[in-house]
Protein backbone atom coordinates (compact mmCIF):
# COMPACT_ATOMS: atom_id res chain seq x y z
CA UNK A 1 0.00 0.00 0.00
CA UNK A 2 1.21 3.52 -1.10
CA UNK A 3 1.40 5.54 2.05
CA UNK A 4 0.87 9.54 1.50
CA UNK A 5 1.56 12.13 4.26
CA UNK A 6 -0.64 15.20 3.67
CA UNK A 7 0.88 18.00 5.53
CA UNK A 8 -1.95 21.37 5.59
CA UNK A 9 -3.85 22.86 8.00
CA UNK A 10 -7.22 23.18 6.26
CA UNK A 11 -9.54 20.81 7.93
CA UNK A 12 -11.92 20.23 5.09
CA UNK A 13 -9.64 19.36 2.26
CA UNK A 14 -7.88 17.07 4.23
CA UNK A 15 -10.78 15.19 5.15
CA UNK A 16 -11.52 15.28 1.53
CA UNK A 17 -8.05 13.70 0.84
CA UNK A 18 -8.18 11.05 3.07
CA UNK A 19 -11.51 9.78 1.72
CA UNK A 20 -10.25 9.95 -2.03
CA UNK A 21 -6.95 8.87 -1.28
CA UNK A 22 -8.36 5.60 1.25
CA UNK A 23 -10.98 5.11 -1.36
CA UNK A 24 -8.04 3.77 -3.94
CA UNK A 25 -6.25 2.02 -1.54
CA UNK A 26 -3.36 4.94 -0.42
CA UNK A 27 -2.51 4.73 3.21
CA UNK A 28 -2.76 8.39 4.26
CA UNK A 29 -0.85 10.32 7.28
CA UNK A 30 -2.08 13.86 7.74
CA UNK A 31 -0.39 16.63 9.57
CA UNK A 32 -1.59 20.23 10.19
CA UNK A 33 1.53 21.66 10.53
CA UNK A 34 5.53 22.03 9.32
CA UNK A 35 7.00 20.80 12.81
CA UNK A 36 4.14 17.41 12.72
CA UNK A 37 4.58 17.22 9.41
CA UNK A 38 8.23 16.87 9.39
CA UNK A 39 7.92 14.58 12.36
CA UNK A 40 5.46 12.52 10.44
CA UNK A 41 7.84 12.27 7.35
CA UNK A 42 10.33 10.63 9.31
CA UNK A 43 8.59 8.08 11.31
CA UNK A 44 6.29 6.71 8.46
CA UNK A 45 9.00 7.23 5.68
CA UNK A 46 6.26 7.88 3.46
CA UNK A 47 6.21 6.96 -0.81
CA UNK A 48 4.48 10.39 -1.49
CA UNK A 49 4.05 13.80 0.32
CA UNK A 50 1.55 16.43 -0.16
CA UNK A 51 2.28 19.87 1.30
CA UNK A 52 0.71 23.19 1.35
CA UNK A 53 2.80 26.12 1.59
CA UNK A 54 1.03 28.19 3.84
CA UNK A 55 1.44 26.23 7.14
CA UNK A 56 0.84 28.22 10.93
CA UNK A 57 4.04 27.31 11.73
CA UNK A 58 6.69 27.86 9.01
CA UNK A 59 6.37 28.11 5.51
CA UNK A 60 6.36 25.10 3.35
CA UNK A 61 9.23 25.94 1.22
CA UNK A 62 11.37 25.37 4.46
CA UNK A 63 9.35 21.86 5.26
CA UNK A 64 10.31 20.96 1.71
CA UNK A 65 13.85 21.64 2.33
CA UNK A 66 13.71 19.64 5.86
CA UNK A 67 12.71 16.91 3.73
CA UNK A 68 14.76 16.80 1.37
CA UNK A 69 17.99 17.04 3.47
CA UNK A 70 17.17 12.81 3.90
CA UNK A 71 14.63 12.03 1.63
CA UNK A 72 14.47 11.24 -1.97
CA UNK A 73 10.65 10.93 -1.61
CA UNK A 74 8.42 12.44 -4.53
CA UNK A 75 6.72 16.11 -2.86
CA UNK A 76 3.89 17.52 -4.53
CA UNK A 77 3.00 21.02 -3.46
CA UNK A 78 -0.72 22.01 -3.26
CA UNK A 79 -0.86 25.92 -2.51
CA UNK A 80 -3.12 29.01 -3.61
CA UNK A 81 0.18 30.86 -4.14
CA UNK A 82 0.09 30.52 -7.83
CA UNK A 83 2.82 33.12 -9.46
CA UNK A 84 5.59 31.99 -11.18
CA UNK A 85 8.49 33.25 -8.37
CA UNK A 86 6.48 31.33 -5.45
CA UNK A 87 6.32 28.14 -7.49
CA UNK A 88 10.17 28.28 -8.85
CA UNK A 89 11.03 28.78 -5.23
CA UNK A 90 8.95 25.69 -4.44
CA UNK A 91 10.55 23.79 -6.41
CA UNK A 92 14.79 24.77 -6.14
CA UNK A 93 13.73 23.84 -2.99
CA UNK A 94 12.89 19.97 -3.38
CA UNK A 95 9.45 19.98 -4.84
CA UNK A 96 8.99 17.58 -7.65
CA UNK A 97 5.00 18.95 -8.57
CA UNK A 98 3.37 22.30 -7.91
CA UNK A 99 -0.68 22.04 -8.07
CA UNK A 100 -2.44 25.58 -7.52
CA UNK A 101 -5.73 25.33 -5.66
CA UNK A 102 -8.49 24.92 -6.23
CA UNK A 103 -8.03 22.24 -8.24
CA UNK A 104 -9.57 19.08 -9.24
CA UNK A 105 -9.39 15.61 -7.70
CA UNK A 106 -8.76 14.18 -10.74
CA UNK A 107 -6.03 16.07 -11.55
CA UNK A 108 -4.14 15.67 -8.40
CA UNK A 109 -5.29 11.72 -8.37
CA UNK A 110 -3.17 11.77 -11.87
CA UNK A 111 -0.05 14.03 -10.73
CA UNK A 112 0.36 11.42 -7.55
CA UNK A 113 0.37 7.96 -9.95
CA UNK A 114 3.25 10.15 -12.11
CA UNK A 115 5.14 10.74 -8.68
CA UNK A 116 4.84 7.19 -7.34
CA UNK A 117 6.03 5.74 -10.99
CA UNK A 118 8.79 7.72 -11.46
CA UNK A 119 9.93 7.42 -7.45
CA UNK A 120 12.69 5.21 -7.31
CA UNK A 121 13.53 2.94 -4.48
CA UNK A 122 15.80 4.85 -2.15
CA UNK A 123 17.48 3.97 1.65
CA UNK A 124 16.08 7.20 2.77
CA UNK A 125 17.62 7.40 6.64
CA UNK A 126 17.03 10.40 8.38
CA UNK A 127 20.06 9.66 11.41
CA UNK A 128 22.95 9.17 10.18
CA UNK A 129 25.22 7.63 13.45
CA UNK A 130 29.47 7.60 14.20
CA UNK A 131 31.16 6.78 17.13
CA UNK A 132 31.70 10.26 17.70
CA UNK A 133 28.25 11.95 16.80
CA UNK A 134 25.23 11.59 15.61
CA UNK A 135 23.89 13.76 12.29
CA UNK A 136 19.46 14.01 11.81
CA UNK A 137 19.25 15.15 8.30
CA UNK A 138 15.69 16.29 9.10
CA UNK A 139 15.93 17.94 12.14
CA UNK A 140 18.97 19.97 10.96
CA UNK A 141 20.76 18.71 14.41
CA UNK A 142 24.48 17.61 14.88
CA UNK A 143 25.29 16.09 18.43
CA UNK A 144 28.53 14.58 19.43
CA UNK A 145 28.97 12.34 22.49
CA UNK A 146 31.19 14.54 23.95
CA UNK A 147 30.01 17.76 23.78
CA UNK A 148 26.23 16.98 23.25
CA UNK A 149 24.31 19.50 20.41
CA UNK A 150 26.67 21.30 17.99
CA UNK A 151 25.90 24.60 16.99
CA UNK A 152 26.12 25.19 12.98
CA UNK A 153 26.45 28.46 10.58
CA UNK A 154 23.85 27.53 7.89
CA UNK A 155 26.83 27.55 5.47
CA UNK A 156 28.51 24.67 7.59
CA UNK A 157 25.38 23.22 7.52
CA UNK A 158 24.80 22.95 4.23
CA UNK A 159 28.51 21.54 3.41
CA UNK A 160 27.80 18.79 6.00
CA UNK A 161 24.81 18.06 4.67
CA UNK A 162 25.88 17.71 0.94
CA UNK A 163 28.35 15.35 2.28
CA UNK A 164 26.68 13.40 3.95
CA UNK A 165 24.01 12.79 1.28
CA UNK A 166 26.24 11.18 -1.09
CA UNK A 167 28.45 9.58 1.93
CA UNK A 168 30.99 6.94 0.79
CA UNK A 169 31.12 9.15 -2.30
CA UNK A 170 33.67 11.26 -3.75
CA UNK A 171 32.14 15.11 -4.16
CA UNK A 172 34.14 17.32 -5.96
CA UNK A 173 35.13 20.82 -5.18
CA UNK A 174 33.38 21.97 -8.05
CA UNK A 175 30.07 20.28 -7.32
CA UNK A 176 30.45 21.42 -3.56
CA UNK A 177 30.99 24.84 -4.43
CA UNK A 178 28.04 25.15 -6.95
CA UNK A 179 25.35 23.36 -4.51
CA UNK A 180 27.05 25.91 -1.21
CA UNK A 181 27.90 28.77 -2.71
CA UNK A 182 26.71 29.02 -6.10
CA UNK A 183 27.85 28.77 -9.48
CA UNK A 184 29.70 32.00 -9.69
CA UNK A 185 31.70 30.74 -6.71
CA UNK A 186 32.92 27.21 -8.67
CA UNK A 187 36.98 28.15 -8.23
CA UNK A 188 37.11 29.10 -4.79
CA UNK A 189 38.67 26.18 -3.49
CA UNK A 190 39.62 28.36 -0.29
CA UNK A 191 36.35 28.49 1.28
CA UNK A 192 36.18 24.51 1.27
CA UNK A 193 39.55 24.45 2.91
CA UNK A 194 38.20 27.07 5.86
CA UNK A 195 35.09 25.23 6.21
CA UNK A 196 35.80 21.81 6.16
CA UNK A 197 38.89 22.75 8.84
CA UNK A 198 35.76 24.21 10.70
CA UNK A 199 33.94 21.44 10.63
CA UNK A 200 36.55 18.66 11.78
CA UNK A 201 36.92 21.34 14.42
CA UNK A 202 33.35 20.50 15.66
CA UNK A 203 33.07 17.11 15.09
CA UNK A 204 36.29 15.14 14.49
CA UNK A 205 38.00 13.47 17.38
CA UNK A 206 41.74 14.40 16.10
CA UNK A 207 41.16 17.28 13.61
CA UNK A 208 44.71 16.77 12.31
CA UNK A 209 43.72 13.20 11.37
CA UNK A 210 40.42 13.06 10.02
CA UNK A 211 38.15 9.85 10.22
CA UNK A 212 35.16 11.13 8.84
CA UNK A 213 35.61 13.66 6.37
CA UNK A 214 38.54 12.69 4.42
CA UNK A 215 40.40 14.65 1.78
CA UNK A 216 40.54 13.58 -1.50
CA UNK A 217 44.01 15.63 -2.83
CA UNK A 218 43.19 17.82 -5.87
CA UNK A 219 39.74 16.30 -6.25
CA UNK A 220 37.25 17.17 -3.41
CA UNK A 221 35.95 15.73 -0.26
CA UNK A 222 34.38 12.75 0.98
CA UNK A 223 32.21 11.86 4.10
CA UNK A 224 32.78 8.19 5.52
CA UNK A 225 30.53 6.91 8.51
CA UNK A 226 32.40 4.26 9.59
CA UNK A 227 31.53 3.10 13.49
CA UNK A 228 34.19 1.18 14.98
CA UNK A 229 31.43 -2.35 14.60
CA UNK A 230 31.61 -1.86 10.69
CA UNK A 231 35.78 -1.45 10.69
CA UNK A 232 35.41 -4.69 12.76
CA UNK A 233 33.77 -6.30 10.80
CA UNK A 234 35.67 -5.40 7.49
Amino acid sequence: MTTVVVIDDEAALCRALRINLNARDYNVKVATDGASGLATVARERPDVVIVDLGLPDMDGAEVIRGIRGWSTAPIIVLSARGNETTKVAALDAGADDYITKPFGMDELLARLRAAVRRAAPADDEPVISTDEFTIDLAAKRVRTVAAGEVKLTPTQWQLLEVLVRNRGKLVTQRQLLHDVWGPAYSTEVNYLRVFVAQLRRKLEPDPSNPRYLLTETGMGYRFEAMTEDRLDAN
